[in-house]
């Protein structure tokens, strides 16, 4: 009966998460279908300009994601008059890390003068880059007043502002990239500012829904202004930077990847692309799992039931594994289908055709390791995870890469399969750890 319960809860909060990291996703994806179809100068140039200010962003995103499991923790002791302070605290933190992004975009010109590029393309790449760190103030506010919603166990208000900002998207880019309505065609830079006004707009519309809400009135976020208090932000700031820097190094690992395989050429890397994006949304339905694992775990663990909180990770482990292994068959047996949806060219389809079966096998792992880490979270311990994470990844997983896929020192050279084992063998070493981990702290709340 509990098991079941559990599983319904679970659910009910990750689906709306799941709809809106596909929705954040699918932004990424119109920016560069929109700036390429101007030219394939804007759409180097709005690649770059990601590569550039993603480590920020996620950074950013890291720290905040400290809120859920200290509010829910909070919410489930009814202790609801801590909420509104550690809220706070973590608005000044988020936007002291935003305001110095937003300092180094006037400092950003000269340091791109090292980089080795046309100047047409140096130019869209430094304005979009300009814009986006711009508005980090506005993203660093909304991330954490979409945190404080889903910390208190209120998910579906993230689904719904999420689309309200692809909504906000797809025709500020048209308008932004063309020059419609009497304004100057801005190519590539317009979707950086489309994109700031996307921040902008997520942040109006959370911060009118925490204003309004009924569900939130008790919580008082806004009846009291809190001053920064130093311990307290450290206490966040202890919880939330082991989280960006996991974050962190697993977006850089996959980009670090692309860059050792350049050398093999075009389709070599392109069919690691159709691979690794592919995954990257399969991947949505196993973080959702946790995210909602872990905001259940900090509520139950507040009124303390750690019996029900472990519960509550064997019912995400089921759940994720049982998703894994429908879409790992899904990608075995589409995947001809699948690689033909991202190029023509046969080459690419059947070296991509290849690395979906690694795919497929990563799954399982990734869904384990994600689960594992966010369910840690909720338990407040982050430190481990950090350096299991990086353990796994960067130690275990690049290094077996590398030997496979650039060196003859054991099989020829395997170049993205090898890769592609090596992530295979770094999310299992890191599905093995965590999971260890977890029970430990499982059995230490017990």
């Amino acid at each position: 009966m509990a098991f079941k319960k559990e599983l319904k809860t679970i659910c009910h909060l990750a689906w709306p998460l799941l709809v809106a990291q596909i929705t954040q996703t699918l932004m990424g994806v119109s920016d560069t279908i929109m700036a390429g179809r101007y030219s394939a100068t804007d759409m180097a140039a709005v690649a770059i300009g990601v590569g550039f200010t993603l480590p920020i962003i996620v950074f950013i995103q890291g720290i905040t994601l400290a809120l859920p499991p200290i509010i829910s923790r909070f919410n489930g002791s009814k202790q609801i008059d801590k909420v509104a302070n550690y809220t706070q605290q973590m608005l000044w933190l988020a936007l002291g890390f935003s305001l110095i992004a937003a300092v180094i975009a006037f400092i950003f010109e000269p340091l791109m003068q090292f980089i080795e590029m046309e100047q047409d393309l140096r130019y869209i790449t430094i304005d979009y880059i300009r814009y986006i760190l711009y508005s980090m103030p506005a993203f660093a506010l909304y991330q954490v007043l979409r945190n404080y919603c889903e910390g208190l166990s209120i998910t579906k208000p993230s689904m719904l502002i999420m689309g309200i900002g692809l909504l906000v998207n797809i025709p500020a880019n048209y308008i932004l990239i063309y020059g419609k309505f009497g304004l100057p065609e801005m190519g590539g830079a317009g979707c950086g500012v489309a994109t700031a006004l996307v921040f902008v707009a997520m942040f109006v519309a959370t911060w009118i829904y925490t204003l309004k809400s009924n569900k939130l009135a008790k919580y008082d976020l806004y009846s009291k202004l809190y001053r920064p208090h130093y311990q307290d932000m450290l206490e966040c700031l202890k919880l939330g930077l082991p989280i960006a820097m996991t974050i962190l190094f697993e977006v850089t690992l996959f980009a670090t990847v692309a860059i050792l395989l350049a050398p093999f050429g075009a389709i070599v890397v392109a069919s690691h692309q159709v691979a690794l994006n592919f995954s990257a949304l399969m991947f949505m339905i196993p973080l959702s799992i946790g995210m909602a694992t872990s905001i259940r775990i900090g509520h139950l663990l507040g009124e303390q039931s750690p019996e029900q909180a472990k519960v509550a990770t064997q019912c995400a482990f089921f759940l994720g594994i049982s998703i894994a292994a429908f879409t790992a068959t899904l990608t075995i047996i589409g995947s001809d289908v699948i690689a033909k949806l991202y190029s023509i060219d046969p080459p690419v389809i059947e070296l991509a055709s290849s690395l979906l079966f690694f795919a497929a096998l990563f799954q399982f792992s990734d869904a384990t390791q994600v689960i594992s880490g966010t369910a840690l979270r909720g338990y407040k311990d982050t430190t481990a995870m950090f350096y299991l994470s990086f353990l796994s990844y960067w130690g275990v997983g690049l290094t077996i890469g590398c030997v496979l896929g650039l060196t003859d020192w054991i099989v020829p050279k395997m170049a993205a399969t090898g890769f592609w084992i090596g992530f295979i063998a770094g999310l299992s070493t890191a599905a093995v750890t965590l999971g260890l981990r977890l029970r430990y702290i499982q059995n230490k709340h017990e």
